[in-house]
């Protein structure tokens, strides 16, 4: 799937619920109108949900309830039908606690299941008799890893994010200062190595972690398994003879002539201040993101070319 070029979160998640309704919308209301004809007979509602089951796509367990949202069937499922809940009271859980629209129709939001204790979602469906009196709710329960891929994938936006830390750190922050460690000691070296790493050697993405002297890494080569530095082998340039040379990836985000600035304004933001100082500082040359995490635990997340543009003055809040 293509990403969906400046969607939010939530507008993601609306689309892709959108696009669930009308897959189970109308099977779930035919079996609602085929299933009223027995409704009260337990063998009978057993039997007719079997017969439906097959026609709910992806549904995991079918069942009837009273309008109290007490369970008058057994659950249905591809295995057959499963005696465990009949009688059971669903009135407490999210999908009958939520408001039913008027169209008797209610796909709710996802929560994590009882058994699996992974996430799901419930569709429910007023039933009704032939006189149009409310006779109780068809509920069909799906697991999401069951659920189509329909969704495209979440691109996140290239902006500014602030999140606050640990409260108990930043009640601290007053009462500490920033010790000198290892890597305070030779970071030019280390931003050396780091830099020739990532510009041609596959690198694409590394924490800095300042006050413990080591960092953690990917390489293209490798991707989906991340990798250990500590500081002996951060200070020693051989280390690079280690790694096969690389082109540096054609569509990365940041360009290979800004990476040392960007590592050089980390290294600038360790000793900005005694008290207020980095404690590690992250980047991603493909989504172009500088990461950082500061003395008070709070976390900042920004465009690497925004990045370059904020001085000293601007991290002290004096500018």
């Amino acid at each position: 799937m293509m990403p969906n070029g400046g969607a939010t979160l939530q507008e993601s998640v609306a689309l892709q619920r959108a696009a669930l309704k009308q897959i189970i919308e109308e099977p779930l209301r035919c079996a609602a109108q085929a299933s009223s004809v027995v409704w009260g007979s337990r063998a009978g509602l057993n039997a007719e949900l079997a017969r439906l089951f097959p026609g709910v796509p992806h549904c995991r367990y079918l069942y009837a309830m009273n309008v109290d949202g007490v369970q008058i069937s057994d659950n249905v499922s591809a295995a057959g039908v499963e005696e465990a809940d009949f009688g059971r009271d669903r009135s407490h859980r999210p999908y009958m606690r939520e408001s039913q629209p008027g169209t008797g129709f209610l796909l709710s939001r996802s929560y994590i299941t009882l058994r699996q204790r992974r996430p799901g979602l419930t569709a429910i469906q007023l039933v009704r008799g032939a006189d149009g009196v409310a006779l109780g709710f068809l509920g069909a329960d799906f697991y999401l890893g069951d659920l189509p891929l329909t969704r495209e994938r979440f691109e996140e936006k290239h902006q500014w994010r602030q999140l606050r830390g640990d409260p108990s750190i930043r009640s601290q922050v007053f009462y500490q200062t920033r010790s000198e460690s290892e890597m305070d000691r030779q970071l030019n070296v280390v931003l050396g190595v780091v830099e020739e790493l990532m510009v041609d050697h596959g690198m694409y993405h590394i924490i800095l972690h300042f006050s413990s002297s080591r960092a953690v890494y990917w390489t293209l080569d490798d991707p989906y398994r991340y990798r250990l530095f500590d500081i002996q082998t951060l200070v020693d340039p051989d280390i690079c003879l280690a790694y096969p040379k690389h082109p540096y990836p054609a569509d990365a985000v940041v360009p290979k002539e800004r990476i040392r600035a960007i590592l050089d304004t980390l290294g600038s933001l360790r000793f900005v201040d005694e008290m207020f100082y980095l404690r590690s500082g992250t980047l991603n040359l493909f989504n172009g993101i500088v990461g950082l995490t500061f003395s008070c635990d709070g976390s900042h997340y920004v465009p690497w070319d925004e990045f370059l543009t904020m001085d000293v003055a601007f991290w002290l809040g004096t500018a």
